[in-house]
């Protein structure tokens, strides 16, 4: 995808189909003596409880309702496909999702609840599809996850209400798994405040951002399952990459244990449930990455119970 396919005006497009049908996400300070000023953008409270709510509805509200027709598929790890099973239901169509076999128990049982179907594949199928080497072999208006224009544009939507709340942002940390958020972001504020840095947080167990920017062209990492899921694929797609690398600063690369420090950061000081992928951001402004005004998004509040009772103990998941 190239930088010129997601404008400014697409985002502020994707704006006026979502009015009223998403929340603006409130901007919560958090306190952290001897850091730059740091706000968190609660996705999270989102109906889904994840930003991919954003995306999905101007993917499904730019098609047609003949070409909506047979239904709606994408390949997600579980929020991407609760936010197309959320649409879908609301516009009277049937939706699938793809899976990959180490989806976590809870997000799929939500996609199904919101009324999706849940296809499930090996790691290496799913990811063949992600990256556009497989056909995801089902009926219906194929939605990537992260690849799709209409997609990006609609999580820039939220870049636009952080330039609203707080206009001298220098930082915006995002944590990263195909790009979709972040380069949406990126793209919405470059225009008025170019300046803003927009970086992108990965786990330490896989970290193909920060591995793809050093090379300067994607690569592959060798990754390892954690408990935070939303985050950490094989490569960066090769889609992504020139928007990648047009738009993103850098990468912030975090452990476990911060993620996991984050989390029930989140949760004593914010009263804010997050998933990992969700905590990254934070976990990179408490890390040192925060310079000047910084927004970190929680992007997610999707977190196993089970996960997060064994972090409530003081254990590792």
């Amino acid at each position: 995808m190239r930088p010129e396919e997601v404008t400014l005006r697409n985002v502020i497009a994707a704006r006026n189909r979502l009015t009223g049908q998403v929340i603006r996400s409130p901007l919560i300070r958090l306190e952290a003596p001897g850091s730059p000023p740091i706000w968190c953008k609660l996705e999270n409270l989102q109906a889904i409880g994840s930003f991919k709510i954003r995306g999905a509805g101007n993917a499904l509200l730019s098609h047609s309702a003949t070409a909506l027709a047979e239904g709606v598929v994408t390949a997600s790890a579980g929020n991407m496909a609760q936010g197309m099973a959320w649409w879908a239901s609301r516009l009277g169509v049937p939706s699938t999702a793809i899976v990959p076999d180490t989806a976590p128990a809870n997000k799929l049982a939500a996609i199904e609840r919101l009324g999706g179907r849940v296809a499930k594949v090996s790691y290496e199928r799913w990811w063949k599809i992600m990256t556009g080497d497989e056909a995801p072999g089902a009926p219906g208006v194929f939605v990537h996850p992260v690849a799709d224009p209409n997609v990006v544009a609609g999580n820039g939507t939220i870049g636009l209400e952080i330039l609203e709340d707080l206009p001298d942002v220098e930082t915006i940390l995002v944590p990263f798994g195909g790009g979709g958020l972040s380069c949406g972001i990126a793209t919405a504020v470059r225009e008025s405040r170019p300046s803003t840095r927009v970086i992108g947080c990965e786990v330490e167990t896989a970290t193909p951002l920060r591995t793809s920017l050093d090379a300067g062209e994607p690569r592959t990492v060798e990754r390892s399952p954690s408990f935070v899921d939303g985050i950490g694929g094989s490569s960066v797609l090769s889609a992504m990459w020139p928007l990648v690398q047009a738009l993103i600063a850098g990468a912030a690369v975090v452990s476990l244990q911060a993620i996991a420090r984050s989390i029930l950061r989140l949760m004593s000081d914010l009263h804010v449930v997050a998933e990992g992928a969700g905590a990254a951001s934070v976990a990179a402004a408490l890390d040192g990455h925060a310079e000047g005004p910084t927004v970190c998004i929680i992007s997610g509040g999707n977190i196993d119970q089970s996960v997060l009772t064994t972090l409530l103990t003081g254990e590792m998941p």
